[in-house]
């Protein structure tokens, strides 16, 4: 995320020390998830597989980068990961649609975030 503090609803105490973000290769990501957020691991491992391991064309990389990219960027923040949740369950529970939608913008606007962080961030 920024390198400025996030800050939620709900959140006290001191800025985030998260992890940068790593080179934009394959093998940076996955050993960033690997130290970083484990639990995405297998699902990054079995869609690299899927998706790329097969493949004699890398035309499908930068799509995989960019959506694995996006989650390691959330993922690696338990506050901005935390928060996103939530906005999609209150957006499923809401019996009203406009804030439905003012809560999905704000999820769309965060993950959007996250995607365009850049290495070393």
């Amino acid at each position: 995320m920024p390198a400025h503090a996030l800050h939620f609803d709900g959140y006290e105490g001191e800025p985030l020390r998260l992890p940068p973000m790593p080179e934009r290769t394959p093998q940076a990501l996955r050993l960033a998830i690997q130290e970083h957020a484990p639990h995405l691991l297998p699902d990054f491992e079995a869609h690299w597989k899927r998706v790329i391991g097969d493949a004699f064309s890398i035309t499908p990389v930068p799509a995989f980068m960019r959506l694995w990219w996006t989650q390691y960027a959330i993922a690696r923040n338990p506050v901005l990961d935390s928060h996103l949740r939530d906005l999609e369950a209150r957006a499923a529970e809401s019996d009203d649609p406009e804030e439905s939608i003012q809560l999905l913008e704000e999820y769309s606007r965060l993950r959007h975030e996250a995607a365009e962080r850049k290495p070393g961030e």
